[in-house]
């Protein structure tokens, strides 16, 4: 505010456009938020935004449900999910909690909080020593820089996991789906020029983010013994050989 900039911008993150809204209710503010964007308090409504607030909704507690269905085709004998969540991230805990718990289908969900990085190597003994079939992993920033360490741990103890965006296939995950991230990234930076160009952020609906991406590492999939469904592999945006 100091500097007098033209737009705040503040992809990826709900809590940092909520301090952002505290801040002023001046200078227009563009979010990208992995949680409901009116629950948060960030706009009275997604059709109709007002105040100084707009941006993308990246829509990633609506697909934890999907996310499920695809650990359950990928491993069908699987009965104990092992699910990582950040409970210092608000914006995704409960939801993915909530979610996974109704979309199991009859698996046990086996619920570890992790907060730290050195906790998540406790983490995963825990899940060794209940005997855990598959991983979920939860979405959200503190996982997403520790996908080398998540993915390397998930193959060091031969457990299925899925995640929520491509990073992790690429980086040796068996499988991820969710959000193209780019795609919504380029959407923020799309109103941030609709905004410098004299847009007003109050007449910019909240966008939804409408492409979806399912990729998977096959060479991960045959190291684990898997064979990947062919209806899934149909499915598949990215095939990593």
């Amino acid at each position: 505010m100091r500097r007098g900039v033209s737009v705040i911008v503040t992809p990826g993150s709900g809590t940092a456009a909520l301090a952002a809204k505290a801040a002023t209710t001046t200078i227009p503010i563009v979010f990208g938020s992995t949680g409901d964007p009116v629950k948060e308090g960030l706009v009275a409504s997604l059709n109709r935004p007002g105040g100084n607030v707009t941006g993308v909704n990246f829509l990633v507690a609506e697909i934890i449900a999907k996310r499920m269905q695809l650990l359950r085709e990928v491993v069908p004998s699987a009965r104990r999910v092992a699910l990582l969540v950040n409970p210092t991230d608000p914006e995704n805990y409960q939801s993915t909690v909530r979610e996974a718990d109704s979309a199991a289908g009859g698996q046990q969900i086996l619920v570890h909080k992790v907060a730290m990085g050195r906790e998540i190597d406790a983490a995963f003994a825990d899940m060794v020593r209940e005997r855990a079939d598959a991983l979920f992993v939860a979405p959200g920033t503190f996982f997403n820089i520790r996908r080398v360490q998540l993915v390397v741990l998930a193959a060091r103890h031969a457990l299925p996991a899925i995640y929520s965006t491509r990073a992790y296939p690429e980086a040796g995950g068996l499988i991820s789906y969710g959000t193209d991230v780019l795609d919504a990234f380029r959407q923020v930076g799309v109103y941030a020029a609709n905004i410098l160009k004299g847009a007003k952020p109050a007449d910019l609906p909240v966008l939804q983010s409408t492409k979806f991406e399912l990729v998977i590492n096959l060479n991960t999939a045959r190291a684990l013994g898997l064979e990947m469904p062919a209806g899934v592999l149909a499915l598949a945006d990215e095939v990593i050989e």
